[in-house]
C-alpha cells in the first residue's frame, strides 16, 4: 500500500463518497448531514478561513462540542491546508492559553457554550486571531467574531483542495497533560489514511451498512478514529453526542431511531453501564460489536458485557503518537484479559531497562513502529527525543507477551510496583479485585508501610447498595494471586480521580498519600 505524492486527507474522504450524496453521514442532536452536505459545508469553511486571512499551514484551535459542525471544520481546515488542533472541551482558560500560545494559533472555531472560555483564554495568551468562527452561539458574539452559519453563507465552497502531500502536517491532537505541560503532537495527511487501512477496515470490519457510536469524543485520537476517519472511509453513518457520555445518555442513543451497530468505549464506562439499573435489554439494541481502548479491559468485566447483549468487546491499545490501535483483539480472536496481537503493518518490541529485548513471559517496556506515527510534539525537542526514537515509539506502557503472541497490560511504565524485589502489576490487582461482585473499581499504587518498603495500596468503589469489608477484599485476591501481591492496604472511596478520557490518575493517588511533597 502507498500513497500518492499529492494527498489531501479530507478531498480523499469526499472523492470516496460522491457516490452516496443524499445518504446521512452525521446525525447529531439537530439533525442528519448528508455525505453531500458534508463536502459543501467543509469545502466552504475552508473558504471562509482563507477568507478572513488564515493561511496555508497556519494552526486554528478547533474547540467544539460533538455535534455536525465538528467533522466539517475539522475537514474544511484540511481542505484548506489549514492545520486543525483539536483540543479537550473540558479544559480551562488557562490551558487554551497555553495551547493558542504554543499552536500560536491564528483562528479558532469553537462552540457558543465555550466561546466566553476561549475569550478569556485568548486574553491571557494575547495571541491575536485573525478568525473567529461560533457555532450556535449562545449570546452576544464576542468582538470580532463570525457565527459560524454565516461565514460559510457568505464563502462559495473552496474549488479546489490544497495539494498536499501525505508527509504534510494535517492536524495535531495534544496529549493528555496527565504529567506537566500537554504536548502537541503532529499528525500528518497520510496518517489517518494508514490507520482506517490497517485496522479501521481489517480488524473492525466496518462497512456502509454500519452506525457507528463512540462515546470517546471527536478531539481523542481514539474518537477521532472511531467517528470520522474510519466510518468516513467506507461511507458509513455516524451518531454524535454533545453531552456527556452517561450510562443513561448511552442507553438513550443504542435504543434510539438510529441504533448503533458498532460502539467504540473505554473500561470505565463498560464498568458504569453493566452497573445501570437503566441497561437496556439484549433485544433492544442493535449492536453488532464493541470496541474499547484508553486502558486494559478486564476479562471479567468483558464476558459480563457479551453474556447480557450477545456482542463482544475487541480491546486494543492506541495512543495520540500512533493516532490509534496497534494491539488488537479480534472478532473471533479474543483472549479475555489480553490486549491480542499486533495490527498488521506495525511493529512491537518490549525492551527491558537496558534496552535489549525481554524474553517471552517477562515485562518490558512497549515500543511500536508503524506508518501513522507522529511527527513530533511541537517545538519540543526534549520530549520529542524522549519519544520516538530512530523510527520507534516508546509508549510508556509496560507489557508482557505470551508464546502464542498475545501481549498483556501490566501498567504504565511510572505506575510498576517492586515488591519485595519483584514487579507487581497494578493492572493484574485491579483486574482481580473488580472481579468480586461488590466492587466497581480499583485503583492499585504503591504506598510505604512502616518499615518503608513498597507495599500494594488498593482504592475501591463499592456498586451501589453493595458491602464488602477490607478483609474480604484482601481474602479474595490472595486466593487468586500471589500471595505477595494482595493489597496490604483498602481504603473505599466514592470516585477514583480520572482524566477527561476516563483514565484513572493514580499520580492524584499516590498525592493523596504523600501531602506534605504534593503541596
Amino acid at each position: 500500500m502507498s500513497l500518492p505524492a499529492q494527498f489531501n486527507f479530507a478531498e480523499h474522504l469526499f472523492a470516496l463518497n460522491r457516490g452516496r450524496a443524499q445518504k446521512a453521514a452525521y446525525v447529531d442532536d439537530r439533525g442528519t448531514l448528508s455525505y453531500g452536505q458534508l463536502e459543501e459545508r467543509a469545502r466552504r469553511l475552508a473558504a471562509a478561513l482563507l477568507a478572513a486571512g488564515v493561511k496555508r499551514e497556519d494552526r486554528v484551535l478547533l474547540l467544539m462540542l460533538d455535534t455536525g459542525d465538528w467533522p466539517v471544520s475539522f475537514l474544511g481546515s484540511l481542505y484548506a491546508g489549514v492545520v486543525p488542533v483539536a483540543v479537550n472541551t473540558l479544559l480551562t482558560a488557562d490551558d487554551y492559553a497555553y495551547m493558542l500560545a504554543n499552536s500560536e494559533a491564528k483562528g479558532a472555531l469553537v462552540s457558543g457554550a465555550l466561546a466566553e472560555t476561549l475569550v478569556r483564554a485568548q486574553r491571557k495568551s494575547g495571541q491575536a486571531l485573525q478568525a473567529l468562527f461560533v457555532s450556535q452561539p449562545a449570546g452576544e458574539l464576542p468582538e470580532g467574531a463570525q457565527e459560524f452559519e454565516a461565514a460559510l453563507a457568505a464563502q462559495p465552497p473552496l474549488a479546489e483542495p490544497a495539494p498536499t502531500a501525505p508527509t504534510d502536517h494535517a492536524f495535531w491532537l495534544y496529549s493528555s497533560g496527565s504529567t506537566g505541560k500537554p504536548k502537541g503532537t503532529v499528525h500528518t495527511h497520510g496518517n489517518p489514511w494508514w490507520t482506517a487501512e490497517l485496522y479501521g477496515k481489517p480488524v473492525l470490519g466496518l462497512t456502509e451498512n454500519d452506525v457507528c457510536f463512540s462515546a470517546a469524543k471527536l478531539y481523542f485520537a481514539y474518537g477521532l478514529g472511531n467517528a470520522l476517519t474510519f466510518p468516513l472511509s467506507v461511507g458509513a453513518t455516524v451518531l454524535l453526542m454533545a453531552e456527556r457520555p452517561t450510562p443513561d445518555a448511552t442507553f438513550k442513543r443504542w435504543t434510539g431511531e438510529h441504533k448503533p451497530t458498532v460502539f467504540f468505549g473505554a473500561p470505565t464506562g463498560f464498568a458504569g453501564m453493566l452497573a445501570s439499573p437503566n441497561l437496556p435489554a439484549r433485544e433492544a439494541v442493535s449492536l453488532r460489536m464493541c470496541s474499547s481502548a484508553g486502558e486494559a479491559l478486564p476479562g471479567e468485566l468483558a464476558q459480563r458485557f457479551k453474556q447480557h447483549f450477545g456482542c463482544e468487546i475487541i480491546d486494543g491499545i492506541g495512543s495520540t503518537e500512533m493516532l490509534h490501535i496497534f494491539i488488537s483483539n479480534r472478532p473471533g480472536d479474543i483472549r479475555y484479559g489480553t490486549t491480542g496481537r499486533p495490527v498488521e503493518g506495525y511493529e512491537i518490541e518490549l525492551r527491558g531497562e537496558d534496552g535489549r529485548p525481554v524474553p517471552v513471559g517477562e515485562v518490558g517496556d512497549l515500543y511500536i513502529k508503524g506508518p501513522s506515527t507522529a511527527v513530533m510534539y511541537w517545538n519540543n525537542p526534549e520530549k520529542s527525543a524522549e519519544t520516538f526514537r530512530e523510527g520507534w515509539t516508546k509508549s510508556g506502557d509496560k507489557y508482557s507477551r505470551d508464546a502464542d503472541g498475545y501481549y498483556t497490560y501490566a501498567g504504565r511504565s511510572d505506575d510498576m510496583l517492586k515488591v519485595s524485589g519483584i514487579y507487581v502489576s497494578p493492572f493484574e490487582v485491579e483486574a482481580t479485585l473488580m472481579q468480586h461482585p461488590a466492587v466497581l473499581e480499583a485503583a492499585v499504587i504503591g504506598k510505604e508501610d512502616a518499615d518503608g518498603l513498597t507495599k500494594t495500596k488498593a482504592f475501591v468503589v463499592r456498586k451501589a447498595g453493595q458491602q464488602v469489608t477490607d478483609e474480604e477484599l484482601k481474602a479474595f485476591v490472595k486466593e487468586r494471586l500471589a500471595p505477595y501481591k494482595y493489597p496490604r492496604f483498602i481504603e473505599f472511596v466514592d470516585e477514583l480521580p480520572k482524566t477527561a478520557t476516563g483514565k484513572i490518575q493514580r499520580f492524584r493517588l499516590r498525592e493523596r498519600e504523600m501531602p506534605e511533597k504534593a503541596a
